[in-house]
């Protein structure tokens, strides 16, 4: 069964929820004067948001395609010893991961099938708030190079809607489930708003087991070993992830790796927040 949310986490997702539209005022278990401040608890909330941007000059920025739609992303030349951290789904969660990434403050996205914010919406609150933006992962989770035009853009526009609605941002990355996408696909998703597709270069199987490297392994999708700079790496929302994200952060630092907000290594033009054109100031 989901593990109790954090009660900073809670208060957080229930003052910014009321400003989108979504969760209620979370009041209970505050003590009255007793503990921090509301203002001082949000503080720390928005702090936890801030993430470094790349060094000037270490990292080539991804570019728009050249056909009008979404490009379709699998890593980010750089020149850093960064890697990118993504979790997709959402169908269950481990109660002790928020605290984690609170508490280590690491970047993470999360790539939310829209379908779970029905049973689980205040647990992605409290990780919107830990500082993961909540991007597109489908309402059902579908193969979508085998549905029609029609299916894809309801699957993708679907989810953008819902996601807007309880977390108050819509939707400009779009991860199509099992990587698996096609030219209709893209036409949909810049049909929904979506400005790219970000894919995946190495996955951690935490909580399953992967084809030839057993469980809670790890494969790059070249075939290679280990990590490489700007690799983007998948993983899920399954039970056992803190413990399992801890596995990873050694595995990363003990590389000489550090993980790292891939938003901020996009442009805006493409969903994220760097700038278009680079400065040269």
């Amino acid at each position: 069964m989901p593990g109790k949310t954090p009660v900073i986490a809670m208060v957080a997702a229930g003052v910014f929820g009321v400003a989108a539209g979504g969760w209620p005022v979370v009041t209970s278990g505050l003590g009255g004067d007793s503990g921090p401040s509301m203002r001082t608890q949000l503080a720390s909330v928005l702090d936890d948001q801030r993430w470094a941007t790349p060094k000037p000059g270490s990292w080539t920025m991804p570019k728009p395609a050249a056909n009008g739609l979404p490009p379709v992303i699998n890593h980010i030349e750089t020149q850093e010893r960064v890697v990118f951290l993504t979790i997709d789904d959402g169908y269950t969660y481990d109660s002790e991961f928020v605290n984690l990434v609170r508490k280590e403050k690491v970047p993470i996205l999360t790539f939310l099938t829209s379908t779970y914010i029905k049973g689980q919406g205040q647990y992605f609150w409290a990780m919107r708030n830990a500082g993961s933006q909540m991007e597109n992962h489908t309402v059902t989770h579908p193969n979508m190079a085998t549905l029609s035009a029609e299916s894809q853009k309801k699957e993708i526009c679907d989810s953008s809607d819902a996601i807007q609605k309880q977390y108050g941002r819509r939707p400009q990355v779009f991860r199509p489930p099992f990587g698996s996408y096609n030219q209709t696909t893209l036409q949909a998703a810049k049909d929904c708003g979506i400005k790219s597709v970000l894919l995946w270069s190495a996955e951690f199987y935490n909580g399953t087991s992967g084809p030839g490297v057993g469980y809670n392994g790890f494969a790059r999708g070249d075939g290679g070993k280990g990590f490489k700079p700007g690799d983007i790496i998948l993983m899920h929302y399954r039970k056992g992830l803190a413990q399992e994200f801890q596995m990873i952060l050694g595995w990363i630092r003990q590389a000489g790796f550090r993980p790292a907000a891939v938003e901020n290594y996009l442009p805006r033009s493409l969903g994220g927040n760097a700038p278009d054109q680079p400065s040269h100031a």
